[in-house]
């Protein structure tokens, strides 16, 4: 069982699924699930952050495959609030306030949901400048076919005590949007609707794409060109912390393991600004699914792990047993935190908060290496857009040189085959995340390839990436950085599926 002194998802971290899961999902009168304030000591400081609680009280959801979500949502924060349910793409266009006019949840208001659960590690999240203020939580449906293993849900956050309005105007930046739907001039803002001009290229059903039997993408394999600066930068935010499960490496969460049990450590980025890489020491991991679809089983101790972007490692605890931290590192740093698998009796050891090198920046290397379990049957793109994310004067990130509210949304049809190519000749790595769907990897300069299925990808700098995937459910849905302070400030457009 997990010793934690803070209870977080403690069921999920504890325990060890050889009985089938508990679902906690309503069947009563209480809200499904409350978004409100609660405290945190970090670092030996008290913090006010925001947190999403089940009816057992514990931080995020825990449910089986088959599972509904149904129930209601209840705002205690004091402020409107946007919803994104992260992953779940069983959820209708309008069971997600974050599209283009959602609206708002009024402070003391409820929201119903009823849909079908997506198996697999997901999260939810604010769409707004909250989700700095840890406004997140895992949402996880265990698949039926995960066996007998302990699952161990780590949720990582980059904390700041500084408001998230202060950090973005210190990064020079404003807000380039108003609302979902119409949020008070005093909220947190969140991109919403504008006007509709100059978007992305829509090169028709004519083009070239990039699954396996099909052409390379021209310029796909050579330089970005287009003059670019190579110089490389990660970590725009100067942050106080860095978390795991709520608590630092002065603290961490320490999670009862069984001598040679088996562990599936489902680890879920929910950091604003800052891209880890996961690090699981003494003991080879195997990578089995990323944004919580299956992928080909993938053996090694470190993997990169940007913003949104989700990891399921199957661990093997040695016989003899012992303490086995697990670190995430931050990008381009030598700081760190995580939390410590620890057997009975065994001795945890001071572990400090910055390793002994930097980390390098991440890249699309693991990407390249994993194959999808399941991938998209071989079909010729209907259409292919080529997205450029650029950087701007006034902290203004682009794509195609428009910002959110200048865009013209990507037009395409249900049961569409749709092909972006991402080309970043900016200074900075993109995590580009497409609402409603899973896509997969299938490009970059690496050549073409049949790579793993995201919801999330990791877009470097001076580098193309080449995402497809089946138009599958109408409605808009945002594609937009996951840097949250890239996305308020521009960075972000929208599929319009008809």
């Amino acid at each position: 069982m997990s010793i934690s002194r803070r209870s977080f998802l403690a069921s999920s971290g504890a325990a060890a699924l050889a009985t089938p899961w508990t679902s906690n999902l309503l069947r009563a009168e209480a809200p499904l699930l409350t978004v409100a304030s609660r405290t945190l000591d970090v670092k030996g400081k008290a913090a006010t952050v925001f947190g999403i609680a089940g009816t057992n009280g514990k931080q995020g959801m825990l449910a089986s495959e088959g599972d509904r979500f149904s129930g209601a949502i209840r705002n205690a924060t004091g402020e409107p609030l946007i919803m994104h349910w992260h992953g779940q793409v069983h959820a209708a266009a309008d069971q997600d306030r974050s599209r283009p006019d959602g609206g708002t949840l009024a402070a003391g208001a409820h929201d119903t949901h009823d849909f079908l659960l997506t198996p697999g590690t997901h999260w939810m999240h604010s769409h707004q400048l909250t989700e700095q203020q840890l406004l997140a939580a895992p949402m996880i449906t265990r698949e039926r076919a995960a066996g007998d293993v302990q699952d161990v849900v780590v949720m990582l956050h980059d904390f700041a005590y500084r408001p998230p309005a202060e950090i973005l105007a210190g990064l020079g930046g404003s807000s380039a949007h108003g609302g979902h739907g119409g949020a008070p001039a005093s909220a947190p803002r969140a991109p919403g609707p504008s006007g509709m001009n100059h978007g992305g290229m829509n090169h028709g059903s004519g083009s070239s794409g990039m699954m396996p039997g099909m052409g390379m993408m021209p310029g796909m394999g050579q330089g970005m060109g287009m003059g670019q600066d190579m110089r490389l930068h990660a970590n725009d935010v100067a942050y106080d912390a860095y978390l795991a499960n709520d608590r630092t490496l002065d603290d961490p969460e320490v999670i009862r393991v069984e001598k040679g049990g088996r562990i599936r450590l489902r680890v879920i980025n929910g950091a604003t600004a800052t891209a880890f890489f996961l690090d699981t020491g003494s003991i080879e991991a195997t990578c089995v699914a990323v944004d919580g679809s299956s992928c080909q089983p993938l053996k090694g101790r470190r993997f990169p792990l940007a913003q949104g972007q989700r990891i399921d490692l199957l661990l093997a605890i040695p016989g003899e047993g012992g303490a086995f931290p697990v670190l995430a590192q931050v990008e381009a740093d030598t700081r760190q935190t995580g939390i410590v698998l620890a057997t009975a009796g065994a001795a945890i050891t001071k572990i400090g908060e910055n390793a002994r090198e930097a980390a390098p920046n991440a890249t699309l290397a693991l990407d390249e290496r994993l194959r999808a379990l399941n991938p998209l049957p071989e079909r010729k793109p209907d259409r292919t857009f080529h997205l450029m994310l650029g950087e701007e004067a006034g902290y203004r990130w682009t794509i195609n040189g428009k910002v959110h509210g200048e865009h013209q949304p990507l037009e395409v049809r249900r049961g569409e085959r749709i092909a972006i190519m991402f080309m970043n000749p900016s200074s900075m790595m993109h995590p580009m995340h497409l609402h409603g769907h899973h896509f997969q990897v299938v490009g970059s300069r690496a050549g073409q390839f049949a790579g793993p299925i995201r919801d999330t990808v990791i877009v470097p700098p001076h580098t193309p990436v080449m995402i497809a995937f089946d138009a599958d459910k109408a409605g808009r849905w945002f594609l937009h950085c996951h840097h949250l302070y890239h996305m308020a400030t521009g960075m972000m457009t929208e599929l319009s599926v008809s």
